[in-house]
């Protein structure tokens, strides 16, 4: 086998791998795996999250002594040097000359020793605003996996319409069969059979349709994950089961109030807020700081007469600063801190009120879904039964082919709601899951 055989091969061999892998099929746990892998939108939740925690890192160092060095050159003009006359002597002393090129070097610490419990204030305000970002991360990553399974069951619930109506077409196709031997034996008439093969016509037509919202099912899936929309995805369910154990209307509520975690959040930012006002009223104290500098200069200014050399000096000392009057730039800080304060309460007791209709309309929604399903399963049940025998008594002569058509098609609109209503159950209490404040992923 010579080189470009063994290419072609593993070209071929590698393509094939790659289609293999395009259609295997995900199940819900995989799926939400890949989906919170890729959101965007929780690349940017953990993005904000992280800018607190850096925000903290800024405002806790400000406990810390402030270290800093600056160096300077500066060229001065040229003047004569400083000399004086004595008495009896012709001449002028040059006491010293004049230096034009001055160098200095200094180093200075300052670390603040009271500030009005500002930085303190600051620090409990960015923990909690810490935390808030931190909430916010965990309710974004459960509205990603609410939107993750929204698209799978309406993928799932796209999949069984089409199983559905190309079961029936199979159906429809026996019977036309059927009905064509009859008539070769003169015991159908042309009509039943052109009857039958509208049926078959409008059931394939139906078909198509549930092919194309397979398809745009499928692409709302492969975006809501991350994956290219072209992308032939394949989902795997395991049975809808049935089954609930929520309790009464007013103690889910009651559960919702407490795991919700846009209420945690909001309380964190309530509480940084209040830490912001102490922060703002701070500025109605004296700041204190300790503070010292080393200096290396050329010429330094004191050591007389000056010297055209490098000579270290220090310094330390306390600075008081007191702002006595700022026409109201303190005040309007703190009133600025108050409104935010009253924006954030307001926007709680918003974020309540939208909870309660939530998990209200979840709650019912739910328990329409179910209630539903279990008359839905005694309706297939019936037209089932209904079909059989009508297609027995079409055999025998007994019904016409509108009976036929029409038992058919009763047994098409059951099977489809069920189906869909089986996705639309899961969505039902998936949603109201997370309503509650659990972790839906």
């Amino acid at each position: 086998m010579n080189k470009y055989k063994k290419f072609f091969i593993l070209t071929i061999a590698f393509a094939a791998a790659i289609n293999l892998y395009s259609q295997q099929r995900l199940t819900l746990s995989e799926s939400l795996d890949i989906g919170l892998k890729n959101s965007k939108d929780l690349k940017i939740s953990s993005s904000k999250l992280s800018g607190s925690k850096a925000n903290l890192d800024v405002v806790q160092s400000q406990f810390f002594p402030q270290l800093k060095f600056t160096a300077n050159y500066t060229r001065l003009s040229d003047v004569p040097p400083f000399s004086i006359l004595v008495p009896f002597y012709p001449k002028p002393i040059t006491i010293s000359q004049s230096i034009l090129d001055n160098y200095t070097l200094k180093l200075s610490l300052q670390q603040p020793l009271f500030t009005g419990f500002r930085i303190i204030d600051q620090r409990k305000a960015a923990e909690h605003s810490r935390d808030a970002f931190n909430y916010d991360y965990q309710k974004d990553k459960n509205e990603v996996a609410l939107g993750i399974q929204i698209a799978f069951w309406n993928y799932f619930k796209a999949q069984e319409v089409k199983t559905v109506f190309d079961d029936n077409i199979k159906a429809i196709e026996q019977h036309l069969e059927d009905t064509k031997n009859l008539l070769t034996n003169g015991l159908a008439t042309q009509n039943d059979v052109l009857k039958l093969e509208v049926q078959l016509s409008n059931t394939k037509l139906a078909s198509i349709d549930a092919e194309n919202a397979i398809e745009l099912a499928r692409t709302s899936f492969n975006k809501t994950l991350g994956l290219p929309i072209t992308d032939k995805t394949l989902i795997s369910s395991e049975e809808v089961q049935v089954k609930d154990n929520y309790s009464e209307y007013n103690k889910l509520l009651k559960e919702a109030v407490n795991n919700r975690l846009e209420i945690k959040s909001t309380q964190e930012r309530i509480e940084a807020n209040e830490y912001s006002i102490k922060a703002s009223e701070s500025s109605y104290f004296p700041q204190v700081f300790l503070s010292g500098n080393y200096y290396m200069s050329r010429p330094n200014s004191r050591y007389q007469p000056p010297e055209d050399k490098f000579h270290g000096t220090w310094d330390l000392g306390l600075t008081l600063s007191w702002d006595i009057w700022t026409w109201g730039n303190t005040s309007g800080q703190v009133k600025q801190a108050e409104e935010n304060l009253i924006q954030t309460k307001t926007q709680q007791d918003q974020i309540k009120e939208n909870i309660e209709l939530e998990v209200n309309q979840n709650y019912l929604s739910l328990k329409y879904a179910k209630e539903k399903l279990e008359v839905l399963e005694i309706t297939i049940e019936q037209s089932e039964e209904n079909l059989r025998i009508t297609t027995e008594k079409y055999n025998h002569q007994l019904a016409t082919s509108t009976d036929l058509i029409d038992a058919e098609n009763s047994v098409i609109s059951t099977q489809t709601n069920y189906k869909t209503s089986l996705a639309d159950y899961m969505l039902s209490k998936i949603k109201l899951e997370k309503s509650l404040g659990r972790k839906i992923y």
